[in-house]
């Protein structure tokens, strides 16, 4: 299963490899562990490929006001428990010690910071018949073989990988959703999005509109009511607090619920949607003050204020977007991997239009305790599409 080696291509240095995991998240390592469990050597038949400057995926960016208890639940990484955290340390500083710890741990090749720019067939691996990738594609399931196809090749700001196999795991956070509403150029206060947020104190004093339905945006209210603002809750919809427990019977549903869409090659439901929000003690409060009140759907801004759909008005200083991301997938655009429903059509960890690839953290694996088992599945058929490709050159070898 070698698949090692260095050139040069056109004066830019081209890294050959078995396998290109995108990505140090939950999904992205627990791939990278499963490999390794399974043979591959570090750096000479796989590697690891992270944008960000240090471990922690994308809770590295989280805001400091963040706790470890009031985050989502972390699930456990293969083969290294996490612990019990101290439950007030910032959930940033917990998660980037323990992915630290783990790379070095299980001696993970991860590369950072490395950005990918898109990833693409090989030139050679252009049919002369048909134009696409290899010649004729293979039309079998998804695991399948093809041989004939040849690798993909992974560009980065730093030079480029081959592969035969790309893991991608890329999760959400590079790519905050703004949705659109009339008046969002007009208004004059500050705009900003759970992405870009670092901490309500910079807010004491003002009325601070919240569109969302999700848990950050719950967070947000009760935070920014803590530092002396004035939050307002807007949702589309009554807002969905249940007390089922988030168990693994509940995330195995939540998983086939998610697995419908994209498996039918439509975009993911917001997690919200399918999950709704858990009513723990600290919500509650909130409820019973009149804190987490939703004001109802928001209708339009205007310079100074905020219209919502019964028609009465408010004034706000500041807007605060807690509306959710949309999988990064840019640097896949090569690969014309859209359907008409504007998904990926998936089956498990397989994407149907593309065997060398395989998606995590998308869809069911966006979750942390999906994204671990998905991590696995990756892995398994990575390995297993680099033994058929070594047994097909094997076997051609062999006619000639």
């Amino acid at each position: 299963m070698r698949r090692s080696g260095t050139d040069q291509s056109g004066g830019e240095q081209v890294h050959r490899v078995g396998v290109v995991v995108i990505g140090a998240g939950q999904a992205g390592l627990s791939s990278a562990y499963h490999l390794k469990r399974r043979g591959l050597e570090p750096q000479r038949d796989f590697v690891v490929l992270d944008a960000n400057p240090a471990p922690g995926g994308a809770w590295l960016h989280r805001w400091p006001a963040l706790t470890f208890d009031a985050a989502h639940a972390l699930h456990d990484l293969p083969g290294l428990p996490l612990g019990t955290p101290d439950p007030k340390e910032p959930a940033s500083d917990v998660v980037s010690r323990y992915y630290g710890s783990y790379e070095r741990q299980f001696d993970l090749p991860v590369v950072r910071p490395v950005s990918v720019i898109r990833v693409e067939p090989e030139e050679s691996a252009v049919g002369p018949d048909d134009g696409a990738p290899g010649g004729s594609r293979d039309d079998g399931h998804p695991g399948s073989p093809s041989g004939a196809l040849g690798p993909l090749r992974v560009t980065t700001k730093g030079g480029s990988w081959t592969a035969d196999v790309v893991i991608s795991a890329t999760g959400t956070w590079d790519r905050p959703y703004w949705p659109y509403y009339r008046g969002r150029d007009i208004f004059e206060g500050r705009q900003l999005h759970t992405h870009d947020y670092r901490s309500a104190t910079e807010f004491e004093g003002q009325r601070v509109l919240v569109v969302g339905g999700g848990t950050s945006a719950v967070q947000f209210v009760l935070h920014l009511h803590d530092a002396g603002a004035f939050p307002i809750w807007s949702t589309r919809r009554a807002p969905s607090f249940t007390r089922k427990p988030f168990d693994p019977e509940w995330g195995r549903e939540v998983e086939a619920e998610v697995n419908a869409r994209t498996s039918a090659g439509l975009p993911p439901a917001s997690v919200v949607s399918v999950t709704g929000l858990s009513l723990t003690p600290q919500y509650q409060a909130g409820i019973d003050a009149g804190i987490l009140v939703s004001r109802g759907p928001l209708a339009e801004l205007r310079e100074r204020s905020a219209v919502f759909a019964d028609g009465a008005e408010e004034q706000i200083d500041a807007v605060l977007w807690a509306t959710g991301f949309r999988a990064a997938l840019d640097h896949l655009a090569p690969l014309r991997l859209r359907e008409p429903g504007g998904g990926i059509l998936m089956d498990g960890v397989h994407v149907v239009r593309e065997p060398r690839l395989l998606l995590v953290g998308y869809g069911a694996s966006a979750s942390t305790l999906g994204a671990s088992r998905a991590g696995r599945a990756a892995a398994i058929a990575a390995v297993g599409r680099l033994r058929d490709i070594a047994s097909h050159t094997e076997a051609a070898g062999n006619l000639a």
